[in-house]
């Protein structure tokens, strides 16, 4: 099995390459392509210039591109689930390859498939992928392993088995967390642990992801370790297994059943959708009450100057996952203010993604074309964290619930950020709010939600949380 790691980079760096460097003492080779921004880990195995691809992202020229490099035939392309936090690309890249697309039985994917049962094998050049039927994530899930001279060698594990986590149980419209949860417990114990301890385990997803609540940053493990090390693996009943899983499920994000829905039937390619047009500040101006508008500046471009009832979901951080969150996925139109024509496209793709296409135009020549048009803005007041004082204003932690009771300031009010547009009535309109979360991104979020709102007295805390709990040793001694 080989491998080396390459990095795309680009303006926002999105992509790496793993390999390792074994090319010369094996005839199978397997290349990871991770996505930043999703927490999302695809691959393509490849043996004697056959290939698959698994679970690829939205945007196949990276594999295109890599099977042209290295004179590479892609036949297959896997799916180890109906995933539900990203748009899948295999629609675009069967058609561009003529590859076959597969999946697991029962996902009732309307798009021409072969059903994979546990059992099945496909062959890549000299490499086999077995398949194994690992309900629990979804009731399709499955995972694959990699046979070399019919011995286990690694093992895709989608989003059944993570570093140090495993998949959510909460995905299916028929069956209940609790009874997702047991499937996943046999799947675990009756398949995946009885691989050999040595096979590699490549899941679907890094640290980040809202498919698991304390997924790992390494690109792989192996299946001795995460018996050692993963907390979900440790000796326990599967009642034991089922409450640790169900106990404290942070909340599913609304949009993730739009993207399994998308993923069964699959979408277009990216060129089918409509370029996205400069607009003049005057006609954003007419346009912008029928519109979402969204910021995706760095916070303190839009803090210094914002056009008023605007978003801010800066392109820095998870910005697919969180504009899916927030604004939905829909046809409702968006119009984009960014830093230049880079990030605009940038911000495109990353929407489409997440399977939001309806990006209509972008501002032209951006906020400073607005201010010279002589529109007007609106700025976000930022306070440091060590100055904060209680007494007088709300101060607003937007961070999840499990933070909030892990360390909170003295006196704060939790509304988790995916909750606070439902929960807006919970806030006085004409209060002084200062916002934090951990760090500030997702506080420059909720900030621009409640001046969207109508909210007037709004304060970002800079550095959030993790900046106010440094400060408490020398506020106690000053």
């Amino acid at each position: 099995m080989s491998g080396s790691q390459h990095h795309h980079k680009g303006r926002v760096p999105h992509v790496s390459i793993l390999r390792d460097g074994l090319d010369h003492l094996n005839p199978m080779h397997i290349e990871r392509f991770y996505l930043g921004c999703l927490a999302h880990a695809s691959y393509l195995v490849h043996s004697q210039g056959e290939a698959a691809v698994i679970d690829p992202q939205r945007d196949v020229d990276l594999y295109l591109d890599f099977a042209r490099d290295h004179n590479l035939t892609i036949r297959w392309i896997v799916e180890t689930h109906l995933h539900a936090d990203f748009v899948s690309g295999h629609l675009e890249l069967a058609a561009r390859t003529g590859a076959t697309m597969a999946i697991g039985a029962g996902s009732g994917a309307t798009y021409p498939h072969r059903e994979l049962s546990d059992g099945d094998e496909i062959a890549v050049g000299k490499a086999v992928l077995r398949t194994l039927s690992t309900p629990g994530h979804t009731e399709e899930s499955i995972c694959l392993v990699v046979l070399e001279n019919n011995q286990p060698n690694a093992v895709f594990t989608g989003d059944t088995l993570f570093i140090g986590d495993v998949g959510r149980p909460d995905l299916s419209p028929t069956k209940t967390p609790e009874q997702l949860a047991a499937m996943l417990y046999a799947s675990l114990h009756n398949k995946l642990l009885t691989l050999p301890g040595n096979t590699v385990v490549y899941p679907a997803h890094g640290a980040g992801s809202l498919c698991g609540r304390a997924i790992g940053d390494d690109a792989s493990s192996t299946i001795e370790r995460e018996r050692r090390t993963n907390y979900a693996l440790q000796p326990m009943s599967e009642a034991e297994f089922v409450h640790l899983l169900t106990g404290d499920l942070p909340p599913r994000p609304a949009y993730f059943q739009d993207q399994v829905a998308l993923n069964r039937t699959g979408v277009t390619s990216l060129d089918a959708l409509s370029p996205v047009k400069e607009i003049a500040p005057p006609v954003v101006a007419d346009m912008r009450d029928a519109c979402v508008l969204l910021d995706t500046r760095p916070f303190a471009q839009f803090a210094a100057a914002h056009i008023a009832g605007s978003i801010n979901i800066a392109l820095g951080g998870q910005f697919a996952s969180w504009s899916a969150r927030i604004i939905g996925v829909s046809d409702h139109p968006i119009l984009l203010v960014a830093e230049d024509a880079a990030a605009v496209e940038e911000a495109r793709l990353r929407l489409a993604r997440v399977g939001i296409e309806s990006v209509v135009a972008s501002l032209a020549g951006g906020i400073m074309a607005w201010i010279d048009a002589g529109l007007p803005t609106q700025s976000t007041e930022q306070i440091a964290a060590a100055v904060l004082e209680p007494s007088t204003s709300v101060i607003l932690d937007v961070r999840e619930a499990h933070e909030f009771a892990a360390g909170a300031i003295p006196g704060a009010v939790s509304i988790p950020l995916p909750e606070l547009q439902s929960r807006l009535a919970e806030l006085d309109c004409n209060a002084s709010i200062a916002v934090h979360c951990r760090g500030g991104y997702r506080s420059a979020i909720a900030c621009s939600l409640l001046q969207s709102a109508g909210f007037e007295h709004v304060l970002n805390v800079a550095g959030g949380y993790d900046a106010w709990a440094l400060a408490q040793p020398a506020a106690a001694h000053a």
